[in-house]
């Protein structure tokens, strides 16, 4: 039933219970006109190369979701996310830490992104998990980064944390490896923003 406001008849947007599309169509209505939207990227294979990128990502955003599904990297370089803006890819400025939660820790630190941390390597060792960037300031581009890793083969859990200070609106992530040589070899990754 479509709704009356001051005498005029607005667009009837819920039909049974859902959303009509032709509805919304005609009504203008689109993701970018809603209070950021929860949009899901194109899933993408980690199963070569160095570097997965996400890019294209509107500046309104203020929340990314990095999900991990069974990643894994040829040698020992640790996963490592990078935050770009229009002019490139932040390759330092980053504050953090990383640790392994296994039998005992271990914790390492890193300027260069956010890495997730290991002392193991190769395929079997494959990780899962999500890693959640927010916008805390955006008046100033500060980015917080936090996640939890889990690791087959192991019962192990990864936890990353810390920040950065962009130079402007992220509009790109990147999924890299630590030393940008070895190559990831098994599993996808996808992002969630909002």
């Amino acid at each position: 039933m479509p709704l009356t406001l001051n005498g005029t008849t607005g667009v009837d947007l819920i039909q049974d219970g859902a959303v009509v599309t032709a509805d919304i169509a005609s009504a203008a209505v689109t993701p970018a006109k809603l209070s950021q939207p929860l949009t899901a990227d194109t899933v993408k294979a980690s199963t070569s190369g160095t570097n997965i990128d996400f890019t294209g990502i509107p500046s309104w955003v203020r929340r990314v979701t990095i999900l991990l599904n069974g990643v894994s990297v040829s040698g020992s370089a640790l996963v490592r996310v990078r935050l770009g803006t229009s002019g490139g890819f932040a390759t330092s400025g980053y504050n953090g830490a990383s640790s392994i939660i296994s039998s005992g820790s271990a914790t390492a630190n890193s300027s260069a992104g956010f890495d997730i941390y290991t002392n193991v390597s190769g395929a079997s060792f494959n990780q899962s998990g999500a890693i959640h960037l927010h916008l805390i300031d955006p008046a100033n581009n500060i980015w917080v980064c936090s996640g939890v890793i889990g690791w087959a083969a192991v019962t192990w859990t990864t936890t990353v944390g810390g920040n950065i200070t962009l130079s402007g609106a992220l509009t790109q992530v990147r999924v890299t490896t630590s030393n940008g040589t070895d190559t990831f070899d098994a599993g996808s990754i996808n992002i969630l923003y909002e």
